[in-house]
């Protein structure tokens, strides 16, 4: 049982990491679509405007970021070579449903010292997939998700906008929206949007400039 410092400590590290930040993760019939803002706030000061809060994990995976950078990257480069350690030993990729589970997992059991940070992981193996984790390890799999300060409107756009049989080119967009409504409205979130699409034998990254 954590003592009163220490869980102290995390919750005003957990308020301070997850002030800031917009993402979102959309599946279509045949896509994975992830966009993020890019701005790093450190209290009211914004820190940079440059932050890329989409890691690629391999060819046919990634993570959006909300939380503490230094500890999504330690993650990410875990999760990383785990799938290529995996690749290598049994030939067959591990599912984008393994690579989230296995990020569970170590979220999960380093809850005493948690990682600070809300994951949103897609990918298409068979077909595309999206799931959601805490940075307890719970994980969820959703057809669209948002994360950040700015998520609760995110997903008002997201929310309206969501159909089963959207086009890539339609998730895009509202996808790029989400997160243009939640620069508009959240101080912590904005200078630009990254966007990642994901398909079978796919993996394409493109940035949206702000424009007001």
């Amino acid at each position: 049982m954590l003592g009163p410092g220490r869980e102290l400590i995390n919750q005003e590290k957990l308020a301070k990491a997850l002030h800031g930040t917009t993402t979102v993760g959309i599946v279509t019939r045949d896509h994975v679509v992830l966009a993020a803002d890019k701005r790093a706030t450190a209290g009211t000061l914004i820190a940079s405007r440059r932050v890329k809060k989409i890691v690629k994990i391999n060819e046919y995976s990634a993570m959006t970021i909300s939380g503490l950078v230094a500890d999504a990257q330690n993650l990410a480069d875990i999760v990383r070579e785990e799938s290529r350690y995996y690749l290598l030993s049994t030939g067959v990729r591990l599912s984008v449903k393994g690579i989230a589970t296995l990020l569970a997992n170590i979220l999960f059991s380093s809850k005493f010292f948690p990682y600070i940070v809300q994951l949103i992981v897609g990918g298409y193996d068979v077909k595309p997939r999206l799931y959601v984790l805490d940075l307890y390890g719970s994980i969820t799999e959703e057809k669209y998700a948002a994360t950040g300060s700015g998520s609760p409107v995110a997903y008002g756009v997201l929310e309206e906008n969501y159909r089963d049989d959207l086009t890539v080119d339609e998730a895009i967009d509202i996808a790029k929206r989400a997160i243009r409504t939640a620069i508009l409205r959240d101080s912590a979130t904005g200078d630009g949007i990254d966007v990642v699409v994901i398909g079978k034998d796919e993996f394409r990254e493109m940035f949206v400039p702000f424009k007001p």
